[in-house]
């Protein structure tokens, strides 16, 4: 593949999207989007956050089609209130990337239904909110579908005695473990699509290692992880970098329906988009269509 950046993305004229996250890879994908002329509807827990974001967005941008939308991926109530606002404001959604996530707090966190933390942001909140905005994105024009993955999936294991964490919490083990979650959806998701003629398509993206504030925000500045990302920010390549693979995912006619994207160099930690590799684990078909069955029991939804 050659060097992908965004001057290729095509014209987002006429097409709407979701972003998870207001800050680092969700603002550079609503940036791009806005400048290739989509709509970007940014969604996160922090107004604050988001409205500073679209500012930054429109003085980039002049005119540019932005909005913030309020979304707690750790609280199912916010979730569906969020898809209900949507389908009373628009007819249909061509673009949903669900990117927002929360790496390794140090001690276990439950979400406002019980869930831990990583698991039940990273993958149940998303699980969910696709599940909501599917009969919109049905109605989309060619619609996509982007999760978000990691590179830390490599090392994931779902382990279904212990998907949230009770008996035991590692904090990176457990972050692996959501970030897997993340790719099986998104082939899982692929699969069932074609099977049941949706008419989506979905796809994984990971952004390497890249400078954004993940490691400063659950662990604490003072963690050795975020100290390491702040003081070692030469090995971390910039956040409108890490964005490209997502981007490619999300607009390319080159992207493949049910492929993962990730960087092409120095296994796969910086660089220009091309092909990830898929974990073997993540290739599993019958652990993924339990996961989705867990997961649409879990968060009380359905597709």
């Amino acid at each position: 593949m050659v060097k992908w950046t965004e001057s290729d993305i095509p014209s987002q004229k006429g097409r709407s999207a979701v972003i998870t996250g207001t800050g680092g890879l969700g603002y550079e994908d609503a940036l791009a989007l806005a400048r290739a002329g989509g709509e970007a509807i940014l969604a996160g827990r922090s107004r604050r956050k988001g409205e500073e974001a679209l500012r930054k967005i429109r003085a980039e941008v002049p005119g540019a089609r932005v909005s913030f939308e309020l979304l707690d991926l750790a609280s199912l109530a916010s979730v569906a209130a969020f898809c209900a606002r949507l389908k009373d404001q628009r007819e249909g959604l061509d673009l949903l990337i669900n990117n927002a996530g929360v790496m390794v707090p140090p001690q276990r966190q439950t979400t406002a239904d019980g869930f831990e933390l990583q698991f039940g942001t990273n993958h149940l909140g998303h699980f969910a909110l696709t599940a909501g905005l599917m009969p919109l994105l049905r109605k989309g024009d060619h619609p996509r579908v982007v999760s978000l993955g990691s590179i830390a999936a490599r090392n994931g294991a779902l382990d279904f005695d212990d998907l949230n964490a009770e008996r035991s919490y590692e904090p990176m083990k457990v972050y692996s473990q959501s970030k897997l979650a993340c790719v099986m959806f998104a082939l899982e998701l692929h699969r069932r699509s074609l099977a049941q003629d949706w008419g989506v398509v979905s796809l994984a993206a990971h952004p390497g290692v890249s400078r954004t504030d993940l490691l400063h925000n659950a662990p604490g500045r003072r963690s050795l992880l975020a100290l390491g990302r702040s003081l070692a920010w030469f090995m971390f390549q910039p956040a409108a970098q890490g964005a490209l693979p997502t981007l490619y995912a999300a607009t390319s006619p080159g992207a493949k329906p049910g492929a993962y994207y990730g960087p092409d160099r120095l296994r796969e930690t910086r660089g220009f988009p091309a092909e990830a590799t898929i974990p073997p684990q993540a290739q599993d078909a019958k652990a993924a269509a339990r996961l989705w069955e867990v997961s649409e029991k879990l968060a009380g939804v359905a597709f």
